[in-house]
C-alpha cells in the first residue's frame, strides 16, 4: 500500500472502532481491565505465529493488537485521558529523544551502543534518584523473560561477565553448589542460582533463552504427540507401554523430526 493508502486504512480502522463501540452491546460494555487479559492472549499468539515463521498470522495477530491499541486509546478518549493521537505523539517523541544519533549529533555506529544510549537516556527520563536500573523491568514477565532482561539492563551500566567464557564458569559454579546442597529450600536457591547463570551465559552466545526453551517445548510436543500417534496404529496407549517401548517409540519421532 502507498502512505496516502495506509493513512486511509487507519482512518478507517478508528472508524469502526467507533462504530463499535457506540453500537455493540459487547464493545460498549468493555473496560481496561476487562481488556487487559484480551491483550496478554494476544501477545502470545503474535509469539507462536512468530516461532512458526507464520507471515500470514503474524499479520492478522498484528491486526489484534493493532486493535486493542485502538480499543484502550477509545476508552481513553471518553475518560478524557487521552486520545489516539496522543498516543502517536508520545511514541514518536520518545523514539526521537532515544536515536540521538539519528536526530542528534551522538555517535552510535553499532547495536550495542544504541541500546547502552537508550537505557541510559531512560534512566534520565525517570529521574536516576527515584528509578533504579531495574525498576522498569515488569513485574508480571516469566521468570526467563525476566532475568534475561535484567541481565540486560545491568548490562548496560557496565555490570556484566567480559567474556561469556568467564560467565560459563560461573554456571560451572553454581551447578557445583546445587549438587551440595542439602535441603529443599537449599536445593531450590541455589538451582535457580543455576539458571539465573545458564541464561546470563546464554545472552553473552547471543541466544535468546525463551525463545530456544519455547522451541524445545514445541520438538517436544511434536515428539510426543508423534509418540502418540504411533503407540496408537499399535493398538497401545503410552501407559500401556514399558519404558523401553516408549523410547523406541521416541527415537522414531525423532527420525521424522
Amino acid at each position: 500500500m502507498t502512505r496516502p493508502e495506509i493513512l486511509n486504512q487507519f482512518s478507517r480502522l478508528l472508524d469502526v472502532m467507533n462504530d463499535l463501540r457506540e453500537k455493540c452491546p459487547w464493545d460498549m460494555k468493555q473496560t481496561w481491565e476487562s481488556i487487559r487479559p484480551l491483550s496478554i492472549e494476544e501477545v502470545h499468539e503474535l509469539s507462536d505465529a512468530i516461532l512458526e515463521n507464520n507471515p500470514e498470522e503474524v499479520k492478522k495477530e498484528l491486526g489484534d493488537l493493532l486493535l486493542h491499541i485502538v480499543f484502550y486509546s477509545r476508552i481513553a478518549t471518553e475518560n478524557g485521558h487521552f486520545d489516539v493521537g496522543e498516543v502517536c505523539d508520545t511514541l514518536i517523541q520518545k523514539l526521537i529523544r532515544r536515536h540521538p544519533h539519528i536526530y542528534g549529533d551522538v555517535e552510535a555506529n553499532d547495536s550495542e551502543t544504541v541500546l547502552k544510549n537508550w537505557e541510559q537516556i531512560k534512566l534520565q527520563e525517570k529521574g536516576q534518584k527515584k528509578n533504579g536500573v531495574l525498576d522498569g523491568v515488569p513485574k508480571g514477565l516469566n521468570s526467563v523473560v525476566k532475568a534475561f532482561r535484567m541481565q540486560e539492563k545491568a548490562s548496560q551500566v557496565g555490570f556484566d561477565w567480559d567474556s561469556a567464557d568467564l560467565a560459563y564458569e560461573k554456571v560451572e559454579e553454581e551447578w557445583i553448589e546445587f549438587q551440595e546442597a542439602t535441603t529443599p529450600e537449599h536445593q531450590e536457591e541455589e538451582f535457580g542460582d543455576y539458571l539465573f547463570a545458564l541464561i546470563n551465559y546464554a545472552r553473552l552466545k547471543g541466544i535468546n533463552p525463551d525463545t530456544a526453551l519455547e522451541r524445545c517445548n514445541i520438538k517436544f510436543k511434536t515428539r510426543f504427540q508423534s509418540m502418540e500417534s504411533q503407540a496408537e496404529n499399535l493398538g497401545k496407549g503410552l501407559n500401556d507401554m514399558s519404558l523401553d517401548e516408549m523410547e523406541a517409540l521416541w527415537q522414531n519421532a525423532k527420525i521424522k523430526g
